[in-house]
């Protein structure tokens, strides 16, 4: 059973994104952990009660930043970063003056955003050593 909603375990999403980013992805701990993660709105999916995913959400003006979206290796090809994007937005467009949703895409990821209904924006970039891309969605 998946269950994807908003959550203050704040330590579980960190443990997440460890593993896919700086284990697996081998993004340095000074470019994954900010000072941000108490402002920001956190999502976690469970599949059977297992933290398998999260996302994070900041707020700036009309736009709802997607960030730090991970899924665990095992969860891969599976919809659930797809079910964990969408709970995403929802969430962002239950937020007040929200009107659109902003993203940094790796580049190798475009197309899973694009099928969410996310427009290239600008430039590749580099972030933490791995070429990215903004997105867009109006809300």
């Amino acid at each position: 059973m998946i269950h994807i909603a908003p959550t203050r375990d704040i330590a579980t999403c960190r443990q997440l994104r460890r593993i896919v980013f700086i284990e697996e992805q081998g993004v340095s701990e000074a470019d994954e952990i900010d000072d941000k993660d108490d402002q920001a709105i956190h999502i976690l999916a469970l599949v059977d009660g297992i933290p398998m995913g999260s996302a994070r959400l900041l707020l700036s003006g009309d736009t709802g930043k997607i960030g730090r979206v991970c899924v665990l290796r095992q969860a891969r090809g599976t919809g659930l970063g797809t079910a964990l994007m969408r709970e995403a937005v929802a969430q962002l467009r239950r937020q007040p003056g929200v009107t659109r949703a902003k993203l940094g895409s790796q580049t190798h990821a475009m197309g899973f955003y694009e099928r969410l209904g996310f427009v290239a924006q600008g430039p590749v970039y580099d972030d933490a050593g791995i070429a990215h891309r903004d997105m867009v969605m109006p809300l």
